[in-house]
């Protein structure tokens, strides 16, 4: 039996598409790990949330760990849309899906609003797991490129204005990180988020705003698209992953009400009631403003180090962007592929990510790297970046 006559059409094309998590390095155990871009061990949350499992069990007995879960999920919906307020995103109960991840956010979107005929526009460079979830169902994409000031709008508004000069399709969505964008680190200005609001109007797309890291800031938080948005045009994903844990797989969609009722429709009870429960929980007990100042003051700090390590370290043919806020900083390796530096630099003992996998075509990224400042310490950090001068300048 060949089982590939029973895929449907998508799922056939989507398996044309290299395999998830193809990206990820096998980092070997004495590497310094400059690739990992999640929180540092020593900065998750370990016993208060020891305290919130037991707590919650305590409290609540089995109910946690039943399919239709506990008050404390709509407690949890109730502390993200506060938390949404504190930031100018005023959003209503019916207005606000909590899901698994902000990867589940980014799917069901997807699936909502993404077929085989629906053109994509994304940044070049970008998240490489939205860039899986989007090709599983289309293949026709547009790559609008990045600068130290974000996606460049003005690009964008002459790649429209030539398509629909061409008859070309105009893409329905544009997917971007606005705020320390992952790889590049870069924040789109003030100027460019009006530019792009007033581009979704003229052109009639929708934003999907991934605002996994725009709590994490070491100055000013800057204002988020959707607290921008006056035309409902833009679906913002958050997360607590970068701010709590992972692991629990906590995300949210904030969108217009008939928006979130189409999610739901597809997602319906794949929560994970225990999950959120914890969460809920663990919020309640702790001040999560002392928690969020914390991590911007470690994760500065680490920045920091990173940074007087590129300058003391690198040759000056090496460039970089500076961020300001959230886990990375993105390199370019001026007539290096960073593919194959990747092997040499794990054989010295430190680890990174190649840049050909944030980009649609792979050969742009081949002289960038990203290197990560979230999960090692200021001691580790520094090493890393010498081991990784030594094997450059080689």
């Amino acid at each position: 039996m060949n089982v590939e006559n029973f895929y449907s059409e998508n799922i056939k094309n989507a398996l044309k598409n290299d395999p998830p998590g193809e990206w990820m390095p096998n980092i070997p155990g004495n590497c310094i790990r400059l690739s990992s871009g999640f929180p540092a061990p020593d900065l998750v949350p370990v016993d208060e949330l020891k305290e919130a499992v037991v707590q919650l069990l305590k409290q609540e007995k089995d109910l946690p760990l039943h399919y239709l879960g506990t008050p404390k999920m709509d407690k949890l919906k109730e502390q993200i849309q506060a938390r949404l307020s504190d930031r100018g995103m005023r959003v209503a109960d019916k207005a606000l899906l909590v899901t698994a991840g902000a990867c589940q956010a980014i799917d069901l979107i997807a699936r909502v609003f993404v077929d085989e005929q629906t053109v994509v526009a994304v940044e070049a460079p970008t998240y490489m797991e939205a860039l899986e979830v989007f090709q599983n169902y289309t293949s026709q994409f547009i790559s609008i490129p990045i600068d130290e000031q974000g996606l460049q709008t003005k690009e964008l508004e002459r790649v429209l204005a030539e398509r629909k000069e061409q008859g070309l399709p105009l893409p329905k969505i544009v997917y971007t990180i606005p705020t320390f964008q992952n790889p590049t680190g870069t924040t789109m200005t003030a100027e460019r988020r009006k530019h792009i609001l007033e581009l979704a109007s003229q052109y009639d797309f929708l934003i999907l705003e991934d605002d996994a890291y725009g709590e994490l800031y070491f100055d000013k938080p800057p204002v988020t698209l959707k607290a921008m948005d006056h035309e409902n045009r833009v679906l913002h994903v958050g997360s607590l992953s970068k701010v709590v844990a992972p692991g629990l797989r906590i995300g949210w969609v904030a969108a217009t009400e008939e928006i979130i009722t189409s999610l739901y429709w597809f997602k319906k009870d794949l929560d994970h009631p225990f999950a959120q429960a914890i969460m809920a929980t663990y919020l309640g007990n702790n001040n999560f403003d002392n928690r969020l100042n914390t991590l911007r003051i470690s994760y500065q700090e680490r920045f920091e180090a990173l940074l007087a390590a590129l300058k003391k370290y690198m040759p000056k043919s090496v460039t970089w962007y500076v961020p300001e806020g959230g886990y990375f900083v993105w390199i370019k390796v001026a007539g290096v592929d960073t593919s194959r530096l990747l092997q040499q630099a794990q054989d010295q003992g430190v680890s990174f990510l190649p840049g050909k996998y944030f980009f649609l075509n792979e050969q742009d990224g081949k002289e960038w790297l990203r290197l990560s400042f979230s999960y090692s310490d200021k001691k580790e950090i520094t090493k890393g970046i010498e081991r990784l001068g030594e094997v450059i300048n080689k």
